[in-house]
């Protein structure tokens, strides 16, 4: 691996905000997938412009390697109105700002493949952006960035406005991609599929982890339990001073022991997220046994028919996720069950004591003349949310609003800030239907998973219509589909038999990359026959079985290795024998987790 950028001892900070990066020291090679995480407000897209040269450090050096190509992404961009989509993939329009080298032109049919995996089949190269959503000219813009060629691939936030499909797609074609990647992105699960390395933004500097989100939470767990066992030692050494400077002569006391578990510890023994049949009784109580009865619904998005002759219910205590492209109906869905449009044909019956809470896309109205804290207490000033009850300021704080941002005007906030105060001010109102449509956009990873631990306990019904497939399956129960067809279809395999039932029905799987550009990895099992994948099953079962006995080996040697400590000869030829077993256990498990990526699943 080559070095291509290089941050010395970098500072930036903005005016009244103050320093956002202190001091930061980074090194970024050629070959580097690093997820950018960190709370909203932290610096991440101010890192993202200074690995750029956008925009220029208050103290220390940004470097780049000679002739290094980048391409990037920012949060906010701007298309002429009256450029075509051939001009922004193909031309110069908007590139010559996100990439500086001349680039090479690619063929139609590549630039429809790239359009396809993003959701987009239906655009035209000769349609002009201006007229387009601010979701589709932001998937125009990055399919621009991934039919060129660029050393350092760099996305701030690419997989908004993507639906699960799109994601999967991306996250797959980036995979295959050359070069470098670095991505700041709330979805966590787009995170684990991506990169191998983690970059926290946080406290005015930059530290870097090993492994995607996954990885980077156990080390930051293991960081804070660090940290807690070490404030935990000097209170008790300070209590043993106090007691000795009472008592005078210290007593006989026997130092506290401390032992750092492998990562596995941290998660060993640990209960499920929530106790799902305490909450349905308790959803029960609240709600009745009515929540949403759907007879032969008919429903229409303006001329598009969304739904036809559906029959649905939807109970007390049950997490819904639905699954969707973008246009699919979810929305549409959603605004129906929230009581703001209607049905066009069929019984649809609200439960009696349904008090349900639509999140939107849109921002809602906000008081901005009143304060944080002042907003949400307007709403209540206390809210009892399932076991838990918690003053106005103890919600702001779930949603990362600390003392210091209580009294911030909300005229000042920041999109997430205004998206997460949105949210709480929802939650404040003690609903216990929740209806969220793409609660993650503009939502930090922090207040995700603060989120996610306050549904854990929630006791009410929720549904959820987002592209974020970690937060799809650590709070939902059940999925289902909208696959443009006028049906809601029941997915008992979740995400992955929505993505293989899209798959099957739609080009965006089928994407061809670009001449010169290596190929997206795809699925072994793809092209694998219900014969061929029994064989295979069965060789993974037996390949388990033998790697089961190894560790029954290597555990009997090393009690061996115990009992005969003291004689060195065989001592060695015990050790031989285990460096050989833990050889052979290596080349087994190899072979499993290579099989293992062709079979498909059952």
């Amino acid at each position: 691996m080559a070095n291509i950028v290089n941050l010395d001892r970098v500072s930036k900070g903005y005016g009244a905000a103050g320093p956002l990066l202190t001091d930061v020291s980074l090194g970024l090679d050629d070959a580097d997938r690093i997820g950018v995480v960190g709370l909203n407000g932290a610096g991440k897209s101010t890192l993202l412009r200074l690995l750029t040269r956008t925009e220029e450090p208050d103290a220390g050096r940004v470097t780049h390697r000679r002739d290094l190509r980048v391409a990037w992404l920012p949060q906010t961009l701007t298309l002429a109105a009256e450029a075509t989509v051939r001009d922004v993939v193909l031309g110069t329009a908007w590139l010559a700002q996100s990439m500086g080298a001349e680039h090479e032109w690619a063929g139609d049919a590549g630039v429809r493949a790239i359009l396809d995996g993003l959701g987009m089949p239906y655009l035209g190269l000769d349609q002009p952006v201006g007229p387009m959503s601010g979701g589709e000219r932001r998937r125009v813009a990055l399919a621009a960035l991934l039919v060129r060629e660029a050393d350092l691939l760099i996305l701030d936030e690419p997989t908004n406005h993507l639906d699960v499909g799109g994601v999967d797609w991306l996250a797959r074609h980036l995979i295959g991609r050359k070069g470098a990647l670095v991505v700041v992105t709330h979805d966590r699960w787009f995170l684990d599929a991506v990169c191998t390395s983690t970059w926290e933004v946080a406290d005015q500097t930059v530290r870097a982890y090993e492994g995607g989100f996954a990885a980077w939470t156990l080390a930051r767990v293991e960081r804070e339990r660090v940290a807690a066992a070490t404030e935990a030692r000097r209170q008790n050494l300070l209590r043993k001073e106090i007691a000795w400077l009472r008592r005078g002569p210290p007593a006989r006391t026997s130092k506290p022991r401390f032992r750092i578990d492998a990562a596995n510890a941290l998660i060993a023994d640990v209960p499920p997220p929530r106790d799902t049949m305490s909450l349905q009784k308790l959803a029960t109580a609240r709600l009745g046994k009515q929540v949403y009865d759907l007879e032969h619904v008919t429903l229409h998005a303006g001329p598009k028919l969304i739904l036809d002759d559906l029959t649905w219910q939807v109970g007390p205590g049950d997490r819904i996720a639905i699954l969707g492209a973008n246009g699919a109906g979810k929305t549409t869905l959603l605004r129906m069950l929230a009581g703001v449009a209607r049905p066009d044909a069929g019984r649809f019956v609200t439960g009696s004591t349904v008090r349900p809470a639509f999140l939107s896309q849109e921002l809602a109205e906000l008081p901005g003349h009143l304060r944080v804290l002042e907003a949400v207490e307007e709403v209540a000033r206390r809210v009892q949310l399932g076991d838990r009850e918690l003053a106005a300021s103890q919600l702001a704080e779930v949603f990362g609003f600390d003392d210091r941002r209580l009294w911030t005007p909300v005229s000042d906030l920041s999109g997430g800030e205004r998206r997460r105060l949105q949210m709480l001010r929802l939650l404040a109102t003690e609903p216990n239907v929740l209806l969220f449509d793409e609660p993650t956009n503009d939502l930090d990873t922090d207040t995700l998973a603060a989120l996610e631990d306050l549904l854990d306990s929630w006791p009410g019904t929720v549904i959820v219509a987002s592209h974020d497939r970690y937060l799809i399956e650590r709070v939902t129960d059940v999925a289902y589909g909208m696959f443009g067809d006028a049906r809601l279809v029941h997915l008992p395999g979740g995400v992955d038999e929505y993505l293989a039932r899209a798959g099957s029905a739609g080009p965006r799987t089928q994407a061809a990359p670009l001449t010169g550009r290596p190929a997206v990895e795809r699925p072994v099992e793809a092209g694998m026959s219900a014969a061929e994948a029994r064989t295979a099953r069965k060789e993974l079962s037996r390949l388990e079985r033998q790697i089961s006995k190894l560790e029954q080996r290597e555990a009997a040697l090393h009690d061996q290795l115990a009992q005969h400590a003291t004689d060195y000869a065989k001592v060695a030829e015990l050790d031989g024998q285990l460096r050989e077993l833990r050889a052979e256990r290596e080349r087994t498990e190899e072979a499993w987790l290579a099989l293992a990526e062709q079979v498909p699943s059952s």
